[in-house]
């Protein structure tokens, strides 16, 4: 690896004093320090990396196949992580990571990938975290998941939902479900990312991509202007607060389709999520407008392939039926629960339902698709011959 690895960086030597702000003084291109920079994201992509992590006193780590590696390469100091952040950084942002202690943006790879970066603070010392984003956007098909999701292109109005937890590909499937309608409908569909990932090329659709911090202040601001620039499909990077959640029920509410992402582990946590994001008085009127805009939950995981390298998507998907709008108006949720878990079903399937047909077809190992289950001993209870249901999947 020295022919990617500056001979100069073995001397550089960590310095424990803390930091308490960016350095962005300008250096030149002799006096740099550290990694060359894209001859190194160029090898973590050859390899199949997923994420990079760095720190300065600590050799680069990465991520593959959903495990941490911690490489041999030389200790990185701090002048070499401030200089990731002047090569990464738009000058015009700067001053945002001089006052603030988190900072998201992405960065471009010529020809070969974008990452989705954030700048952090660990005890006064700058850090990195970059992951990967592919260039080429996956097709539905491609990524493994059934049919059933292309239904959810084909919506005119309505809120879709992917959740997951972090890492658990939700801008991945996000990204396939829209290039699907760009490639099969005329639309315009504005997205409104922080930072924005895949980056997508007109096809029949037209696709207006704003990023957070460069293009709008806010989710909420961004949902707002949006609905005056003549969209048909919205995409709204993360529902992370009462207001953005406003923002996007009132856009799918006022005829647009409306895709979105939460930190959530099932349909029905979901649900309640976004009903308890409001205070008790305003619930029920939440409740009632949720149930008549929810299209669709999907609820993503990430396992292990068992045969090569990579990782599968599975997901708990939950299409609204006029049953699941009535037992959410009624908030009974129980109810769902059990016409997610009581056999696959069109348009409803559970996560373990997922693992068991994955791990049927023989494409993930028992031992995983039971790591990643909610629920272990049913899954269990299915491998077993417990379960004797069909999919119409």
């Amino acid at each position: 690896m020295s022919d990617w690895v500056k001979n100069d960086m073995m001397q550089n030597q960590y310095d424990p004093t803390p930091t308490s702000s960016f350095d962005s003084a300008p250096r030149t291109a002799t006096d740099d320090v550290g990694i060359d920079l894209d001859g190194f994201l160029k090898l973590a992509v050859a390899q199949g990396i997923s994420d990079i992590h760095l720190r300065a006193g600590y050799p680069p780590v990465m991520r593959k196949d959903g495990d941490m590696i911690i490489t041999k390469l030389p200790v990185l100091s701090e002048a070499t992580i401030q200089s990731f952040a002047r090569r990464m950084i738009p000058e015009k942002l700067v001053p945002r990571l001089k006052n603030r202690t988190d900072f998201d943006l992405s960065y471009h790879l010529e020809n070969m990938a974008r990452f989705r970066v954030n700048f952090f603070y660990e005890m006064g010392h700058l850090g990195v975290v970059m992951r990967l984003i592919p260039l080429s956007i996956p097709t539905i098909e491609d990524l493994g998941h059934p049919l059933v999701i292309h239904r959810f292109t084909e919506l005119n109005k309505g809120l879709v939902l992917l959740t997951g937890p972090t890492g658990s590909g939700k801008s991945t499937t996000l990204a396939a479900m829209l290039n699907t309608i760009n490639r099969n409908q005329k639309k315009h569909i504005v997205t409104l990312e922080d930072p924005v990932e895949y980056l997508y090329h007109n096809e029949q659709s037209v696709i207006t991509q704003r990023q957070l911090g460069l293009d709008t202040d806010s989710f909420p601001s961004g949902i707002k202007y949006a609905l005056r620039q003549d969209p048909d499909v919205l995409l709204i990077g993360e529902m992370r607060d009462t207001e953005t959640i406003m923002a996007a029920m009132h856009a799918a509410e006022t005829g647009h389709l409306v895709f979105s992402t939460l930190h959530t582990i099932d349909a029905v946590q979901t649900i309640n999520r976004i009903i308890n994001a409001f205070e008790p008085h305003a619930r029920e009127p939440i409740r009632n407008q949720l149930s008549e805009i929810l299209m669709g939950v999907i609820s993503q995981r990430l396992v292990k392939k068992s045969e090569g390298s990579g990782r599968l998507a599975v997901a708990e998907i939950m299409e609204v039926t006029p049953a699941i709008r009535d037992y959410i108006q009624r908030d009974e949720m129980g109810e769902i629960y059990q016409m997610l878990n009581g056999g696959e079903l069109e348009g409803v399937r559970s996560l373990n339902h997922a693992l068991y047909r994955a791990y049927q077809n023989q494409f993930v190992t028992a031992e995983e698709a039971i790591k990643t289950s909610g629920n272990p001993t049913e899954l269990q209870q299915m491998m077993r011959g417990a379960f004797h249901g069909t999919s119409s999947y």
